[in-house]
């Protein structure tokens, strides 16, 4: 198994520190604060550990987040177990840092069954084998890179993203607000259905907000931009691996009044949609001197 990979199985492994409350830590992506997809996904292993039943998958999340996270200690997770019925399952779960909530998830789980079944088609695109890897085009080109952020960024990951449309994190160029990436984990994830719908819900914060910055040329990391995830939903349509490769098709429709908003579809090799997420997020341009707090 990859290190990277292990890393990851790690951070989504929390301690249980008493009935219904668990204790997680944290990785730096270079963002200065916790990752939103690493709180968000801990805490929906938070929620599906206080349910006993095993044929009860997650179908849908929402999440806001209140505070910046502190890398520098741990994440608190308290469950509120809310409804235990026959079908569904509802969990609320509080993150909390300084006695603080920073973010709160509402999570239903549902044991499945089978009825009527659509979808979406999957967009036409090359293979990822066909494809260079993000993280190798970063390594490619790393005075691109703020020297503060050059090591974190070029560090070895725990998900291989492969862009269909190749291109460096910080170029300037303006394009379409569309994103369309393979992705998967560096390494095995084993075989229990909870650790990959963690590993998705990690992995869906990645480049969905962004996405929304690129018809201005912009980075999330600019000095003179703040951008934070606001809230953020995910709906799992079909059982998946998240350690076989996932088509990530990203679109922007809107930004408008500092806030951005992006949906993301998620296909599998052989086109099945598995998965979708949706979230808003806060892009203000700050002028300087200006205080907005």
């Amino acid at each position: 198994m990859a290190r990277s990979t292990q890393a990851l199985i790690e951070l989504l492994d929390l301690e249980r520190i008493e009935d219904n409350i668990y204790r997680g830590h944290n990785r730096d992506i270079g963002s200065g604060r916790i990752f939103g997809g690493q709180v968000l996904a801990q805490a929906l292993v938070a929620a599906r550990r206080t349910i006993e039943q095993t044929d009860r998958a997650a179908h849908s999340l929402h999440g806001y987040f209140i505070l910046e996270g502190d890398l520098d200690i741990p994440v608190v997770y308290f469950v509120d177990c809310l409804r235990d019925g026959k079908s569904f399952t509802t969990r609320n779960v509080t993150a909390i840092q300084h006695g603080r909530a920073i973010f709160t998830l509402s999570a239903s789980f549902h044991r499945t069954e089978t009825s009527l079944s659509h979808q979406a088609a999957m967009p036409d695109v090359p293979p990822p084998e066909e494809l260079r890897s993000e993280l190798e085009i970063v390594r490619e080109a790393p005075e691109k890179i703020p020297a503060r952020l050059r090591d974190v960024l070029t560090q070895d990951r725990p998900l291989d993203f492969r862009p269909v449309d190749p291109y460096h994190p910080f170029d300037r160029e303006a394009r379409a607000p569309v994103r369309r990436t393979w992705v998967k984990s560096s390494g095995s994830l084993g075989d229990d259905p909870a650790h990959h719908q963690a590993a998705l819900a990690y992995a869906s914060d990645y480049g969905i907000l962004s996405t929304a910055l690129q018809p201005h040329g912009r980075n999330v990391r600019d000095r003179d931009l703040m951008a934070a995830s606001l809230d953020h939903s995910m709906w799992f349509h079909r059982p998946f691996r998240a350690d076989e490769w996932l088509l990530y098709v990203v679109e922007s429709p809107a930004a408008h009044g500092a806030r951005g908003f992006a949906t993301g579809s998620f296909f599998t090799r052989d086109g099945r949609l598995v998965a979708s997420a949706a979230q808003e997020g806060l892009l203000r341009v700050i002028t300087p001197g200006e205080d907005r707090r």
